[in-house]
């Protein structure tokens, strides 16, 4: 909960990002830029993964060029389009024919019009002229010719959709929409609505037994790429009856697998039905929310491209083809000459061929390779954020920067391996951008408040306190980095000084270079455990170390944190004398002062010299204590103060001092180590340590009445179980001075230090 805290402004500014997605992915706000991005995704993903391969049942007649060249300027004669019906029809036997041509006006081409008109006009004296002129009407009509080369085959003829305030419709649609109204719940629509059309002429709309829209764009977004087709489309007009039509390459598809009947399929549950799927018999192919279909395509399109066999109209009009050579091929005839203007923005072309996007819906509803875009994409597209975005907030604000980087790319290759296993495996459509840019932002937003703000927070305790405090006490300050500076205020605190014994000696025998490196060493071992422990290291003054507890940062237990470093102190120096006794340097010995109290802590000295440091009556008694270790023979020397708030320890009274400068005494005393748990069973030598310490504590009842000789009736045990202790050497020594005294009414039990 700390480092949560600690963190909390960095984790909020990561999290900005994410409300920002979620806001996209809820429809909340729609950001045009995700929207973009999740294009350029869907485009890049779809061509990596088309199949690149030749789909030989589908071929293409293609009005090209050299087509326009051949048989002349477009529109051709609707005779040579029945000529080139018959063909493809009867000598090559294809399965299924589809125009992506449109037939709404009248062929006037062959001039019958201009002959009745004259008939009836300038030579209508003229006897049998007329009569001669309807004779020779079913050979010049080149509508009825083309309608004839229709007659019986499956054929499917293409038309357009409008929609306007005054509706305009020319030509006839199928005579039945593929699904009535009645199929849909009412309420709303379930496709592109349209009040108007342009359709093929009545003639041609009888004769060929199917019709599709054309209409493509009608689906593509805001750059004018076309992802996806409809496939049927609402008509609601009154010159045809209203009901939704298929498209063109549904149309298609149909009459190559027998004309299976379409039914729409609904999602369950929400405040509506949702179109889900359109089934054309035993086919299920999911569509959107307009009934479009995300168009697979195979190929970079055109004659190049490889998807589709590209026959020129022209070839097939001169007869160049063998017989048969497109036999049971489903053919799809439309126009590719940059003149004709069928060439349409895809994903995989800017200048693709209208005619080839039929192609590819048809191909992929043969291969039944169909992409979903599924309904639960929205809430799909919030999971993935929240998600990522709780993962990245946490983990980039906690993690160090290089786990960080790790993380971040970790999450944005999860979201797109997941996303491209749905694609591949499961053919689904689902939204990526949002959560990619939610983790790109995030990560720029965490890692620029990281450097631009807790950076300089960090910076700015490292330049007051870098020195003196322990880095994970930095860490600390960092959560409310403006409750710290450097600001005198008095405090209850735990102050240590750290003496090393007879350096005088020590430099006697040390060349300078030699002594500087070895109190390096042990300064730096000394210095590691207080830092261990949580203490600010105050200063170094030659052989000594200061150090206090309980400032820059409040700690309720100060005095048991100093009183474990000073053992842990005083067991590293054992360590390293031990080493010296292998390489022949002289062993060292330390003298250590603690006390606890209400002591000034702050930036102090003069305006050439400053540091951050403790002063009081306080500091002056652990200085004090610090030089009686020596006396009593201890290590350490701590003061009742310090004493009462650390109990957890097994402490042993040395005396009652009266130090120089005070005019109270203070008891002191050693700590001898961590005291045992309650539950634990004491050991044989925790029962002789307490037995010896129960004595030791009548000893000093006894001394301090006055009562010599108990004194040292008690005192012997504890001596001839410990001879070399120097404590009990000092007491016997004064037990026996003072037994040859008399009595002090005035004595208070005090040992009086008069040196510092």
């Amino acid at each position: 909960m700390t480092a949560l805290r600690r963190h909390g402004p960095r984790i909020a500014i990561t999290l900005l990002p994410v409300l920002l997605a979620l806001a996209h992915a809820t429809g909340l706000w729609r950001l045009d830029a995700i929207d973009r991005l999740d294009h350029l995704i869907y485009d890049t993903r779809l061509r990596a993964t088309m199949p690149g391969t030749l789909d030989s049942r589908i071929v293409i007649v293609d009005v090209d060029d050299a087509s326009l060249t051949r048989q002349g300027q477009w529109p051709w004669a609707r005779d040579k389009l029945a000529r080139l019906t018959r063909e493809l029809t009867g000598r090559q036997q294809v399965a299924v024919l589809g125009f992506d041509v449109m037939f709404v006006e009248p062929d006037r081409s062959s001039g019958l019009d201009k002959l009745r008109h004259i008939a009836r006009g300038p030579l209508r004296e003229m006897p049998g002229l007329a009569a001669e002129i309807d004779r020779l009407a079913p050979t010049l009509d080149n509508d009825a010719a083309f309608a004839a080369a229709m007659q019986g085959q499956r054929v499917a003829l293409g038309y357009y959709f409008t929609r306007t305030e005054k509706p305009g419709a020319k030509g006839q649609l199928p005579p039945a929409p593929v699904l009535q109204a009645e199929a849909f719940p009412p309420g709303r629509g379930y496709a592109t609505g349209w009040n108007g059309f342009g359709a093929s002429l009545p003639v041609l709309a009888a004769a060929a037994p199917a019709a599709g829209f054309l209409n493509t764009l009608v689906m593509s977004t805001g750059d004018g790429v076309i992802r996806a087709v409809p496939l049927i489309a609402r008509y609601e007009g009154d010159r045809a009856r209203p009901g939704y039509y298929e498209s063109l390459g549904l149309a298609v598809y149909r009459l190559a697998s027998g004309t299976p009947p379409v039914r729409p399929a609904f999602a369950s549950g929400g405040a509506a039905p949702r179109l889900q799927s359109l089934l054309v018999g035993g086919l299920r192919v999911p569509v959107n929310e307009t009934a479009s279909m995300q168009v697979p395509f195979r190929g970079p399109g055109g004659a190049q491209g490889g998807s589709f066999r590209y026959v020129s109209a022209g070839d097939v009009l001169e007869g160049r083809l063998a017989p048969g050579e497109l036999k049971d091929r489903i053919v799809l005839v439309g126009a590719t000459a940059p003149g004709l203007q069928d060439l349409r923005a895809t994903p995989v072309g800017a200048a693709f061929p209208g005619v080839e996007v039929h192609a590819n819906i048809v191909s992929a509803m043969l291969d039944h390779r169909l992409l979903a875009v599924p309904d639960y994409a929205p809430g799909y597209e919030v999971l993935s954020v929240l998600a990522a975005g709780l993962v990245l907030a946490l983990g980039l604000s906690l993690l160090p920067a290089p786990r960080a980087v790790v993380l971040a790319i970790a999450t944005i290759a999860a979201l797109v391996g997941v996303n491209a296993w749905l694609y591949q495996r499961h053919s689904l459509v689902l939204p990526l951008a949002s959560a990619l840019a939610m983790a790109a932002l995030a990560f720029a937003f965490n890692m620029g408040w990281g450097y631009f703000v807790e950076s300089r927070a960090r910076r700015g305790l490292v330049r007051l306190f870098g020195t003196y405090v322990p880095p994970q006490l930095v860490d600390e300050m960092l959560v409310t980095p403006g409750r710290y500076s450097m600001r005198a205020e008095s405090k209850h605190m735990t102050v240590m000084f750290c003496d090393m014994r007879d350096f005088t000696r020590l430099s006697e025998q040390m060349a300078p270079a030699e002594l500087q490196t070895f109190l390096n060493t042990v300064f730096n071992r000394l210095t590691h455990v207080i830092s261990t422990h949580r203490g600010t290291v105050d200063k170094y003054m030659g052989d000594c170390v200061m150090a206090f507890w309980g400032a820059p940062i409040d700690t309720s237990d100060h005095a048991t944190l100093a009183v474990r470093a000073a053992l842990e102190m005083a067991e590293a120096v054992r360590d390293i004398n031990k080493i010296h006794r292998t390489t022949g340097r002289p062993e060292i010995s330390v003298g250590i002062g603690i006390n606890s109290g209400v002591m000034s802590v702050g930036d102090m000295g003069s305006a050439a010299r400053r540091s951050y440091t403790v002063v009081g009556d306080a500091v002056n008694l652990a200085s004090r204590l610090e030089g009686l270790s020596v006396h009593y023979g201890v290590e350490i020397v701590a003061s009742g103060a310090t004493r009462e708030l650390a109990p957890g320890f097994v402490w042993q009274e040395l005396d009652s001092v009266l130090v120089k400068g005070r005019a109270q005494a203070v008891a002191v005393f050693t700590p001898l180590g961590a005291a045992a748990e309650e539950t634990e069973a004491p050991t044989p030598a925790a029962l002789r340590q307490s037995a010896q310490l129960q004595r030791w504590t009548e000893v000093l009842a006894a001394y301090r009445r006055q009562d010599w000789a108990v004194g040292r009736n008690l005192l012997d045990p504890l001596l001839a179980a410990d001879a070399k202790k120097v404590l009990y050497q000092l007491y016997a020594q004064r037990l026996a001075s003072m037994a040859l005294r008399p009595q002090d009414p005035e004595w208070d039990g005090a040992t009086r230090f008069e040196t510092k």
